[in-house]
């Protein structure tokens, strides 16, 4: 009588939880969608670097030493065509582009060449090898327009900010 009082328990406490656990939504783990990057995209936002890591997953410290001035990336129709400015940089820094295919190419790309002290030269140094590589556009959850950089040595995430 007991193995089997022992056993409908059992029985019961099994059922008890399986309905229970049934009862529980699961979160969505939905990735956000990733679309080709259009000019309208990079034009309809100035962009706020987020985040930026290395490869080996250490956060590019270069880009971040005064938070009150964040890397931004401002992409504009001009005259002689289309332009990228960097942002806050200690030298005025800017390149044209296109986007050929959802890919962005950036090409003559200019500085002016003033001695920025440091930690502004490591700043400018580390604006222009985050701003080459493969760009890529979504939404986060809260639907905030994202913009990815990856190249081979490291990722870096921008948000898009009222123009």
């Amino acid at each position: 009588m007991k193995t089997m009082t022992s056993a409908l328990f059992a029985g019961i406490l099994a059922v008890g939880t399986l309905a229970a656990a049934g009862c529980q939504s699961t979160p969505s783990t939905t990735a956000p969608v990733t679309h080709p990057v259009t000019n309208k995209d990079l034009q309809s936002y100035n962009w706020q670097l987020v985040d930026a890591k290395r490869s080996n997953g250490n956060k590019v410290t270069q880009l971040f030493f005064n938070p009150s001035k964040p890397l931004i990336l401002s992409f504009n129709t001009t005259s002689s065509g289309n332009r990228v400015t960097f942002v806050n940089t200690c030298n005025n820094m800017g390149a044209e582009y296109s986007v050929v295919n959802g890919n962005v190419q950036l090409s003559n790309m200019i500085s002016t060449m003033m001695a920025c002290p440091e930690p502004q030269a490591s700043f400018d140094t580390a604006t222009l090898a985050t701003v080459n590589g493969k760009y890529s556009f979504n939404r986060d959850a809260n639907n905030v327009p994202m913009l990815t950089i990856t190249n081979s040595n490291q990722v870096a995430y921008f948000k898009g900010i009222a123009k």
